[in-house]
């Protein structure tokens, strides 16, 4: 899947796409391979509050445990979670396997996002 220009990046290696008032939530393929193989998931419940600049869950690899950090504040509308059971998805499509979706409390928080130009030429990489 092309990801093109329609999703941002925060420079804590998580993508974001806007959904109107909401947004879906995401690890990079930068962070899923520098990860290696993911094996388990940590999410937050349905109605859980996300500040930005602050961990939403977590991530485990067989190389270590890393937090997920929300780029954006708002309420959690949805969480997937197939990846609670699937954690590997996260490695096989990081694009497709988005880990929540967040309603916006402040949606200018958007703006400070980088653009998939910006995220490759910051990490030295190229996105799907």
């Amino acid at each position: 899947m092309n990801q093109g220009e329609e999703i941002r990046y925060s420079e804590e290696h998580t993508w974001v796409r806007q959904e109107g008032k909401r947004v879906r939530l995401g690890m990079t393929d930068f962070a899923q391979n520098e990860l290696g193989d993911i094996v388990f998931v940590e999410l937050p419940e349905t109605g859980d509050a996300l500040k930005a600049g602050e961990p939403f869950g977590s991530v485990e690899s067989i190389k270590s445990v890393t937090e997920l950090y929300s780029p954006v504040s708002g309420k959690v509308v949805e969480t997937n979670r197939a990846l609670l059971e699937l954690p590997g998805q996260v490695n096989l499509t990081p694009y497709a396997s988005w880990m929540v979706v967040v309603e916006l409390a402040d949606p200018s928080e958007l703006d400070k996002l980088w653009s998939k130009a910006k995220y490759e030429e910051t990490f030295g990489t190229e996105e799907q």
